[in-house]
């Protein structure tokens, strides 16, 4: 690969730091290994057409969870004024819908996370003008039934009850959950009140501890997109503005910096640690000569071995892809399409099948 070095500042005392400057793994040649693509795979109940989605998740059954934003394609809280239920399985085989739920509980569905015992954890990234609705984090049975919500409905702020715009949730083996907050971090000037950090809660949802802040050394955010855990426990978070993946212990310890996967909006680990990330938003304003698609690689290294390219695109030349990303066991990718790639993919869920 090439690397060369770029010097940053950040923070209020502006401490200065090093980042690698890196030329995209994908535009050289790299093998792809789900070359069969199906479009708009998943078909909604009663006639509906598909928005856009960013989330996608496996149930412990090895069925595809995702949702749908009330048929809205952009970020302009479609599940507010609609009474369709926005949250769905599908049968991995056939593509047949098992479960639909959640009506009248989102105003902007953003992450999704199905835990070891079926239950499907949703975020809900905006909140509506009423003040009611939205700013939360959602915990389903696998039937729908609410189990529990974390932060105040319709509620943003900073502190330790309350999101601001939360992107992800995922809970760890002991139950704890883990929580990114703030989506507006990448933005040349967010907002005031933007948020970007981390924040751990029991698995009764009582507050632990929270890190980070809005910024560009390690341990900040701009726009902490995604969670996962490898399968030694380490936690990586997308964090998409500063086009990076930044790993932490479950304390919130800084570990590593990946680098080589792109400015990452979504990702998934399989069991044996293979690190599947996808890209939505690459272009030449956001992050140039950088292409968008699915990289692949390991856990344990900053390397892309393996690219399942974008879908072709008019208007970006570097092609459009979805915002997250699933990998069920026989290795076929399902990639939820967001708003910027809904139009291309012609629904919201593609499926690609390993070769």
């Amino acid at each position: 690969m090439s690397v060369g070095w770029l010097r940053a500042q950040s923070g209020a005392r502006l401490p200065q730091f090093f980042v690698p400057v890196v030329v995209d793994p994908a535009a050289g040649p790299l093998p792809n290994p789900t070359p069969t693509m199906i479009k708009e795979w998943g078909k909604l109940p009663d006639g509906r057409m598909w928005g856009s989605t960013a989330g996608v998740d496996l149930g412990p059954d090895g069925h595809v969870w995702t949702y749908d934003r009330c048929g809205d394609y952009g970020l302009a809280a479609g599940c507010e004024s609609s009474n369709v239920a926005p949250i769905l399985k599908f049968d991995r085989h056939t593509g047949k819908l098992l479960a639909n739920f959640g009506a009248g509980l989102f105003v902007l569905p953003h992450g999704i996370h199905v835990d070891r015992d079926g239950n499907v954890w949703v975020t809900d990234g905006a909140g509506n003008k009423a003040g009611t609705k939205g700013h939360q984090v959602i915990k389903f049975s696998p039937k729908g039934e609410v189990l529990m919500r974390l932060g105040r409905a319709g509620v943003a702020g900073s502190g330790p009850d309350v999101f601001n715009q939360p992107c992800d949730v995922i809970t760890a083996p002991n139950g704890d959950i883990f929580v990114a907050d703030g989506h507006s971090g990448q933005n040349p000037a967010p907002p005031p009140g933007s948020t970007g950090r981390i924040m751990k809660f029991t698995k009764d949802g009582k507050f632990i501890k929270e890190w980070g802040r809005i910024g560009s050394a390690p341990g900040e955010f701009r726009t902490p997109h995604a969670l996962a855990f490898d399968s030694r426990g380490r936690l990586f978070v997308a964090d998409r503005g500063n086009h990076r993946i930044q790993i932490f212990d479950q304390d919130g310890r800084y570990i590593d910096s990946y680098y080589q996967f792109g400015r990452v909006s979504g990702f998934f680990v399989t069991a044996d640690d293979t690190l599947y990330t996808i890209d939505s938003e690459s272009d030449q304003i956001r992050h140039p000569n950088w292409r968008t698609g699915v990289r692949i690689g390991k856990t344990t290294e900053d390397k892309v071995t393996a690219f399942v390219p974008p879908h072709f695109s008019d208007t970006r030349p570097l092609g459009v892809a979805g915002e997250g990303v699933a990998v069920d066991p026989d290795g076929n990718v399902y990639a939820a399409e967001g708003p910027g790639s809904r139009p291309a993919a012609g629904g919201g869920l593609t499926k690609y099948i390993k070769r």
